[in-house]
């Protein structure tokens, strides 16, 4: 075919421009002081095209440039309004001029690019905005939706049946929501619908109050909204506009020397709040057992300030019933709101769960070619690895009747006297030191007596340190201390010549008063990581850090203290689990993102320890599945969060079995009766009095029990008193006179003495469990049971009786499921013990000899 007879393809065939609106800046503009009326530095060009944006950026740089890259791609968006209209440039370098921008050279701005998204969003939406620095738009994710519908509908449902009963009592609702859930932005979409104009934001942190306005302020979705700190005086507000006001416990709570409202917040007592939301509401279970959140050693840790332990107090002393401010609804955030749960102060009907678990499920179902981009894809997968410490390390802290390794002690350290200190210079060190060095030989595979050599199956299990999988991830790990002087004693002792490999890490103490409070603990340890890609280090603590920070190089948790409690133990490990990525790394496509952590690492070296927190954790969290037995919730949490335990002689993966064996072995049963025995099984606080009072049907059979006969008089005698003394609460912020501390003390002795009476029931359960031939697993399987008058006849009630006090809250279904499954598996190994059936050889819990299978699991997980 001739060149005159070919079919011309630029005159025939076309191609589908799409137009863009780009911005750029080049090296020579990128630090250019600004002159205008506008303070900052650095110049943006802004066009449009219809063409690849590279190709038609490299197509205003014709002659050759010293630089390779002469230009870094800052914006790439499509010139499409939400009508289905497109615009050009021109209409964005007219919206900036008009809100003060400064032109230079033709398309050459003193901007920053959220100011031109800013502009963007408004030739988009059509709306300009009233506020500035509005250059966000994202979407609601699919679960932060189901949270504000959810929510939205309970709180809707509460003012409609309350209005026609003239109740006037606040509705509350907890959002047991992991990091990463985008509770700030989710709670100010829940104003968005609910129409509220007042919302008070309380916190026991208030060094995260730049989150709460950065999202306020920054998303074209709150446009109008006004944030109130610290900084700022309530007067100063316009009160035809919505107000968010953000302060500390300390702050509300707080009285002055004379007992009076804190001048500075007399003005919040006289809003009627539309909505006070709690946030890190883990960090006060806010009833008469609050201090039992907090693990008992950690009176060395980040609790240095007065101001702090002012806020923790005035924490410890909420109560809805006594809140002095007039409230219509109460929304309560956490991660880990364990004690809450335990308590049964929230029913089923409201609670929002989104888990570690349902965010992970969430990643693996994306379908990307029908949904677009995965939203969760830079959420890492976390794994736990945890070892068997060699018994020539861990018999210096052998501790109890089954001799547990106790962490505490293990990295137990000292102040060295001045006398012995050198130059006098103030140093610290391990009790154990000798032991603590060969922990760090054995994390670094250089502990020759720790058997950590490849068995018969030629693999060598994965140490930290070591194995190349796992050390490419560990550039930036945390450590988790037991105390001040156990950070400074690691410190030191990292930095010893013996300890060269280390040397290459920067090692910072984020622990005691010298370290800082709040947002200023963190500064040290991001100067210290920088970018991340091209430095290492080490950062030790006892507690700092632990909750309300995201460092995004972390990649790995040393969890080197003997923490028993699920909310530190996990608000510490979530840590890790921030996103770590790089977006326009080129500076040819501000788009793209490139992940550098797929993976994170939690390291435990108290197995025994690790695996029940990991139980109770399942049996706990999430209280929607009250039907799912524990070892289904382990199953599918393990799914996501791969579970591997070195025994002194083999690496394994763990089933779901296997890890509720192994939590479940050291369980005794004297240590199952004091589950049974536990005052959180059974909840009296005054809605709970209520409940069973309103229930006429409950309340009619509790009263033909003699223990019980008068009840009903009882209780219509003492919820009339807490009212009238929550009032005076209220008023005067505590019970100033005799009478009325006397009439409190009465009631608290009324409440313990009704718990016990109830907990009789309770403890009567497992002998009905005993007495059947079910293997009960769960609380449905005990009340759906087809023996009633078994039931009855050995727990004293009705099986109806015993469900309805469960779904009122009064008796607590999730601590009662943990403590059944426990006392299955324990019934269970009797039965084997005693013939039932054989069990396979086992070391240490778990089986003996490690198939070819679970060496490639092994490998597959860590890599």
């Amino acid at each position: 075919m001739d060149g005159d007879s070919r079919v011309e393809e630029s005159r025939y065939f076309g191609r589908i421009g799409v137009p863009k609106i780009y911005a750029y800046t080049t090296p020579h503009y990128s630090d250019t002081p600004w002159t205008g009326s506008r303070e900052g530095t650095g110049l943006l060009k802004v066009g449009y095209t219809e063409k690849e944006v590279v190709d038609r950026i490299w197509q205003q740089f014709p002659t050759a440039t010293p630089e390779k890259q002469p230009f870094t791609i800052l914006l790439e968006d499509q010139a499409v309004t939400d009508d289905r209209g497109f615009f050009r440039d021109g209409s964005v370098h007219k919206l900036l001029e008009k809100k003060g921008v400064r032109r230079v050279n033709g398309e050459w701005f003193e901007c920053t690019v959220e100011d031109v998204k800013e502009a963007l969003i408004e030739i988009k939406t059509g709306q300009r905005t009233t506020t500035s620095g509005r250059h966000q738009d994202f979407d609601m994710r699919p679960e932060q939706r189901a949270a504000v519908s959810a929510t939205a509908r309970y709180f809707r449902a509460q003012s409609e049946s309350k209005n026609g009963a003239g109740d006037r009592r606040a509705s509350h609702f907890l959002w047991n929501a992991k990091m990463r859930f985008g509770k700030t932005f989710t709670s100010y979409q829940l104003a968005k619908e609910m129409g509220w104009k007042r919302v008070l934001v309380l916190t026991y942190k208030p060094a995260v109050a730049d989150a709460w306005r950065e999202d306020l302020e920054s998303h074209v979705d709150f446009d109008g909204w006004q944030f109130l700190s610290r900084d700022e005086n309530y007067e100063d507000m316009d009160d035809n506009r919505p107000i968010v006001w953000f302060a500390s416990f300390q702050d509300i709570l707080g009285r002055t020397a004379d007992g009076k409202i804190k001048p500075r917040f007399e003005a919040a007592h006289l809003i009627d709040w539309d909505c006070v939301i709690l946030d890190e509401y883990h960090f006060g279970a806010w009833r008469d057992a609050a201090k039992d959140l907090y693990d008992a050693d950690l009176a060395e840790s980040d609790l240095e300030s007065d101001a702090a332990k002012k806020d923790e107090d005035a924490a410890q002393a909420f109560s809805e019933e006594t809140f002095p401010l007039s409230v219509a609804h109460f929304l309560y955030l956490s991660g880990t709101p364990f004690r809450a749960l335990g308590s049964g102060e929230f029913l089923e009907d409201q609670i929002y769960n989104w888990t570690y678990a349902d965010e992970q499920r969430a990643k693996e179902a994306w379908d990307e070619n029908k949904r677009g981009p995965n939203p969760y894809a830079e959420l890492p997968q976390m794994v736990l690895m945890t070892y068997q410490m060699p018994d020539a390390i861990r018999e210096v802290a052998l501790k109890g009747e089954q001799n547990e390794f106790d962490l505490n002690e293990f990295f137990r350290a000292e102040k060295v006297p001045a006398e012995e200190a050198e130059d006098g210079i103030e140093t610290y060190r391990f009790i154990h030191e000798n032991a603590v060095q060969d922990w760090l030989h054995l994390i670094r595979g250089k502990y020759m007596p720790a058997n950590l050599v490849a068995g018969e199956d030629h693999v060598k299990p994965p140490v930290p340190f070591e194995d190349v999988r796992l050390q490419r991830h560990l550039t930036h790990t945390f450590w988790f201390m037991p105390s001040v002087a156990s950070c400074r004693a690691m410190k030191l002792l990292l930095g010893q010549e013996q300890n060269v490999f280390f040397h290459d890490y920067r090692v910072i103490v984020a622990a005691g008063s010298d370290a800082g409070m709040g947002l200023e603990a963190i500064k040290p340890v991001r100067d210290a990581i920088g970018k991340g890609v091209d430095t290492k280090t080490i950062t030790l603590s006892c507690g700092k850090l632990t909750t309300g920070v995201s460092v995004a190089p972390w990649s790995g948790i040393f969890m080197l203290r003997s923490t028993s409690s699920p909310e530190s133990y996990f608000q510490a490990a979530f840590r890790v689990q921030t996103p770590w990525s790089l977006t326009n790394r080129d500076g040819l496509d501000p788009k793209r993102k490139e992940i550098l952590k797929h993976k994170c690492y939690i390291f435990d070296f108290a197995p025994s320890r690790a695996l029940n927190l990991i139980a109770e954790y399942n049996s706990r969290i999430d209280i929607g599945s009250t039907e799912a037995s524990v070892e289904k919730k382990v199953s599918d949490f393990i799914h996501f969060l791969p579970v591997l335990c070195y025994d002194g002689f083999h690496m394994h993966p763990l089933n779901a079995e296997q890890l509720l064996d192994y939590a479940v072995s050291g369980i005794a049963s004297t240590m199952l009766a004091k589950r049974w025995q536990s005052a959180r099984m059974v909840n009296v606080d005054n809605d709970a009095l209520e409940r069973i009072l309103n229930n006429a049907t409950l309340l009619a059979s509790l009263e033909r029990i003699e223990a019980f006969r008068s009840l009903g008089k009882d209780l219509t005698k003492v919820i009339s008193s807490e009212k009238a003394l929550n009032q005076v609460k209220k008023e005067k912020g505590k019970l100033d006179t005799k009478e009325t501390k006397d009439e409190d003390k009465k009631n608290r002795g009324f409440k313990k003495e009704l718990r016990e009476k109830l907990l009789k029931f309770v403890t009567r359960v497992p002998v009905f469990m005993y007495l059947t031939d079910h293997r009960e697993a769960t609380l449905v399987d005990v009340i759906q049971n087809i023996e009633p008058q078994l039931f009855t006849r050995v727990t004293g009630l009705q099986v109806k009786d015993f469900r309805t006090l469960c779904e009122i809250g009064v008796f607590n279904s999730q601590v009662m499921n943990a403590a059944i499954f426990a006392f299955k598996r324990f019934e269970e190994a009797s039965l084997i013990y005693a013939g039932g059936q054989d069990l396979p050889e086992r070391v240490g819990g778990f089986d003996a000899i490690i198939g070819r299978t679970e060496l490639h699991e092994v490998t597959e997980t860590i890599s």
